[in-house]
């Protein structure tokens, strides 16, 4: 199906942000999942038609980052990191619960479309690990019993707030703010808490700074 109007407006707006328009590629991406549910053949040669560029160029982007599906996702992006520190910590316990309870493995929709599934090699948040994401909002110190009850309660549509953010969504919704990240929901839930701050707290404690440039060593 092509990309509407309405979607092809706010790629353009999206340009506008950007003195270069082939920088604002990788936001527009998100936009076409977010109207599509992933990045189609259709997006990807609306958004090489608004920047002109080719599709080939555009389908390299799309298909060098994971965060980029090309084949539909389900209401639920589930993501569990497995890296180093989150799988000794039971990364791979959860991952492997998930995957039993969805009968589904890595990058694969359930059958009802509910929820998609996927190892993810890092979050970037290992002060809390292991840690899951629900449609990129973070669920941190999962164990499998917790990560199972979040997967329970999204199917029994009860209301799930993230650990570090807004409650969550869909993919979808989540996909639009990574496209137009001023949505009001920046200041939702806790972003930071103490043991994010611990070695803050103990460099101040300890009187400890960084050297000055020039003044390393």
């Amino acid at each position: 199906m092509a990309i509407n109007e309405q979607t092809l407006a706010s790629m353009r707006e999206i340009v506008a942000r950007y003195p270069q328009p082939r920088s604002a590629l990788l936001p527009m991406l998100h936009l076409v999942q977010s109207a599509e549910g992933e990045v189609t053949t259709d997006g990807i040669a609306a958004c090489a038609e608004v920047l002109g560029i080719s599709p080939a160029e555009v389908t390299g982007v799309s298909t060098f980052y994971t965060m980029y599906k090309r084949k539909p996702v389900g209401e639920h992006h589930i993501g569990v990191c497995v890296n180093t520190l989150c799988g000794l910590l039971g990364g791979d316990a959860v991952y492997e619960a998930l995957s039993e309870r969805l009968g589904v493995g890595h990058n694969e929709p359930t059958a009802d479309g509910k929820f998609s599934l996927e190892r993810i090699e890092c979050q970037a948040a290992c002060t809390h690990a292991p840690v899951m994401t629900v449609d990129w909002e973070f669920m941190d110190d999962v164990t499998p019993t917790s990560a199972l009850d979040v997967v329970d309660r999204l199917s029994r549509g009860e209301r799930v707030e993230s650990t570090r953010g807004p409650v969550i969504r869909n993919f979808q919704a989540s996909e639009h703010t990574m496209a137009f990240p001023d949505d009001g929901l920046a200041g939702e839930g806790i972003s930071v808490d103490a043991k994010m701050l611990a070695g803050l707290r103990y460099a101040k404690e300890h009187n400890m700074a960084a050297p000055r440039s020039g003044q390393e060593g």
